[in-house]
């Protein structure tokens, strides 16, 4: 067929990119060309509306192991031999549209990732953002996406240790679905996806490949409509049984000294893994396509090198262990054939019944190479005048705060995530430390060492609509607030950029304040980003309008906690205890659950935040937990004190009796989100040494009262008892989602 400007823009190529292809070969692509740099040259594969200010993101840290954004995840070094390999990605689209497949196979190329790298996964977070509870269309996208992450987590066989789930309207249309995978591996077995040695072998195996997922990352690289679920055929079909084969054999893999370079395929398939491992490698490939086992016949040439069939890897394995790889092969009774042998130069031929259907410079496809890079003009939101025109004493003080307090613990996003957690399998391999307690973050047991892991994901996008710099600090810093308060050391993110259309000019404001904000955080924290995933075109589709999504920078961080010993809880203990908070307690709304729920304000600015004051609050605490003063730690986020206060206190089902600032609104003090706070406990006979510790400190903090037997009292009222507040908080949700 011939191929035109017009057959590129159906391809969602801009004019300018079809006259650079042409360029790069010299002459007009066939159909087959034109296509493979669709999908190369898509922003879900090329990032190039984002390459540019990625690059500026804080990337140098001791404890790496890989050159961030340079294999298919970050490593990070844990000592002992043991490296860390962990990376968040989003499946938002496909999602949106068959919710249980694109969260189930967003797990399953997640965990990919992690293994392809020689790791095996020992844990899995999760970032999800929903629309408005109350609609019949929310209540069947989160079912079948909680129901997908299970399934595919369950029979794969990795727990789920942590995450964050959300719901605001602006998530209607277009719910997010952030996944975050984390493994080890011994730091000798480390692969990496490259392609090198002219002549090695270059072998498929996993599943045979279909016409599922076909396009998939140019879909994912266009706004949803009313009519995207005429895309399904982009969305791919999991097999978890079939990953864990697939597992276990490239690990047996990683054990032998076989393998040159190994990488999952993705997004863009074949073309995606040949054209990466080539350029990586600074080799060519000759592919024979028709090798490829295929499920189901009529398969152009084209639709197999693009197709999104899961559970495949690409492994390019030295010449003469043929046998011996493929012995591997068979015992894990696995598909598996050699399609191709690695070339000089930097070619990749892709033959059909050995004629040459396409032919292309591997470099020309990939991030760094051929692919455009693109500066888009911004500019700054108008709604951010709205924010600016907040006043806080035009809210009305609460009549009854205890009425108040009841309701916002009722808010979707307040409430117990019982319902979601219970279908994960959260003990599965027994890594997962459990010593009947919760923490701020999830804690892996690092098995035969005295070394823990503490990981989260984190990002309140309220607070990034209010001021995409300084929520994007927030993040970061809560992120490494939840790591600390268990116990650990912060050491390395991995993000999950969701935004809107990049070429809206407000919407790309966000995303490079969201940058500047990010790379300042992670410095000042010594947090390095080991790279991630940016997810543009992100909106809710009314019947006038498109709207784009709040901002949401999802952070993943992997901390390290040296001694087991030093895990800290959330939960009260004892009765009698004494309850402080670390920080300072602002008159502020700002941004709050409370303000949002209560009192359905939409535009506030961000809560109170100062980069320098968090970091301190982290040192203090650090040494507050390395010195035995504190027996719970549990940071202040969403809901303010008084939600901190309730979820320390239900943990060991105690209570508590404290009195308020009366130099600060009740609001404000119980229900404000102001930043750098941590709620702990201190049994008696330690209070005089803790006192002394933090005086010498020179950081404020305040004595809020005492645990008690059961009863919560704020300011001589009582607010009721444990057991009936728990018992509302954890089943909330569940009536929520089923009536």
């Amino acid at each position: 067929m011939e191929v035109t400007i017009k057959t590129a823009e159906k391809l969602g190529l801009l004019p300018e990119e079809f006259k650079k292809i042409k360029e790069i070969l010299g002459r007009t692509p066939n159909f087959t060309e034109l296509s493979l740099y669709s999908v190369m040259w898509s922003e879900h594969a090329s990032y190039k509306n984002s390459i540019k200010w990625l690059k500026t993101l804080h990337r140098e840290g001791k404890h790496l192991l890989a050159e961030p954004g340079k294999e298919n995840a970050g490593v990070v070094d844990l000592g002992d031999d043991i490296a860390c390999v962990f990376k968040i990605e989003s499946h938002n689209h496909p999602s949106a549209i068959e919710p249980y497949q694109g969260a189930a196979t967003g797990v399953g190329g997640i965990n990919r990732d992690i293994f392809s790298m020689g790791a095996r996964p020992i844990a899995q977070l999760n970032s999800l953002r929903f629309g408005d509870i109350h609609l019949d269309k929310t209540k069947w996208l989160i079912k079948g996406i909680v129901k997908g992450i299970g399934d595919y987590g369950n029979c794969f066989g990795v727990p789920v240790v942590g995450g964050e789930v959300y719901f605001d309207s602006c998530y209607n249309t277009n719910p997010l679905v952030n996944a975050m995978s984390v493994g080890i591996v011994n730091t000798k077995n480390i692969i990496s996806a490259i392609a090198t040695g002219v002549g090695n072998p270059v072998y498929i195996f996993g599943s045979a490949t279909g016409k599922d997922g076909i396009h998939g990352a140019t879909f994912a690289s266009a706004d949803l409509t009313k009519n995207s679920h005429e895309d399904l055929p982009s969305v791919q079909v999991g097999d978890p049984f079939a990953e864990k084969l697939i597992l276990e054999a490239s690990l047996e893999l990683a054990e032998t000294d076989f393998i040159i370079g190994m990488q999952d395929m993705g997004a863009a398939g074949i073309i995606c893994s040949t054209s990466e491992m080539s350029a990586k490698g600074e080799h060519g490939m000759k592919i024979d396509i028709d090798k490829v086992p295929l499920r189901q016949q009529n398969i152009e040439p084209w639709e197999i090198l693009l197709s999104e069939s899961q559970e495949r890897m690409l492994v390019v394995i030295k010449k003469g262990s043929e046998k011996e790889v493929e012995k591997i092969f068979k015992k894990w009774d696995l598909q598996f054939a050699q399609i191709g042998t690695v070339t000089k130069g930097n070619e990749l031929e892709f033959l059909w019944k050995g004629e040459l259907v396409a032919k292309v410079p591997a470099s020309s496809l990939v991030l760094g190479g051929g692919a455009p890079v693109y500066e888009r003009e911004f500019r700054k939101p108008t709604y951010l005048f709205k924010n600016d025109e907040f006043d806080f004493n035009e809210i009305p003080e609460p009549e009854d705060i205890k009425e108040v307090a009841c309701k916002l613990l009722e808010s979707p996003n307040i409430v117990s995530r019982r319902w979601i957690i219970e279908q994960y399998d959260t003990m599965v391999r027994t890594s997962t430390i459990n010593t009947n307690f919760i923490a701020d973050a999830g804690i892996v047991n690092l098995k035969h060492t005295e070394k823990a892991l503490a990981l989260t994901t984190d990002c309140n996008s309220r607070y990034v609509y209010a001021d995409p710099f300084i929520g994007t600090q927030i993040a970061v810093a809560e992120a490494a607030r939840n790591i600390v308060c268990s116990g650990g050391e912060p050491v390395a993110i991995t993000n999950c950029l969701n935004f809107g259309n990049p070429y809206n000019q407000e919407v790309y404001w966000q995303f490079v304040e969201t940058i500047k904000g990010m790379n300042e955080a992670c410095k000042k924290f010594g947090t390095p980003v080991t790279g991630g995933n940016v997810s543009f075109y992100n909106e809710t589709v009314t019947d006038d309008k498109k709207e784009p999504i709040f901002p949401t920078p999802v952070i993943g961080m992997l901390g390290i906690i040296q001694n087991k010993n030093d895990i800290m809880t959330i939960g009260f203990k004892d009765k009698g205890d004494v309850i402080f908070v670390l920080g300072e307690t602002k008159e502020d709304i700002s941004s709050s659950e409370y303000l949002n729920f209560f009192h359905a304000v939409k535009h506030s600015p961000v809560p109170f935040f100062d980069l320098n004051t968090e970091h301190k609050l982290q040192k203090v605490l650090k040494q507050l937990i390395k010195r035995r003063l504190i027996r719970s730690a549990h940071d202040v986020s969403e809901g303010g004190l008084f939600v901190s206060l309730v979820e320390s206190a239900m943990v060991f089902n105690v209570g508590f009796d404290i009195t308020t600032d009366s130099e600060i609104r009740p609001d404000a003090f119980l229900f404000g989100e102001s930043q750098s706070r941590v709620v702990v406990s201190v049994t008696p006979n330690k209070i005089n040494t803790f006192i002394d510790f933090m005086r010498k400190q020179d950081f404020p903090f305040l004595s809020l009262g005492h645990v008690t037997k059961g009863e919560l009292r704020i300011d001589d009222a009582s607010f009721g008892f444990i057991y009936d507040i728990k018992k509302k908080y954890m089943s909330k949700l569940e009536h929520l989602i089923e009536r």
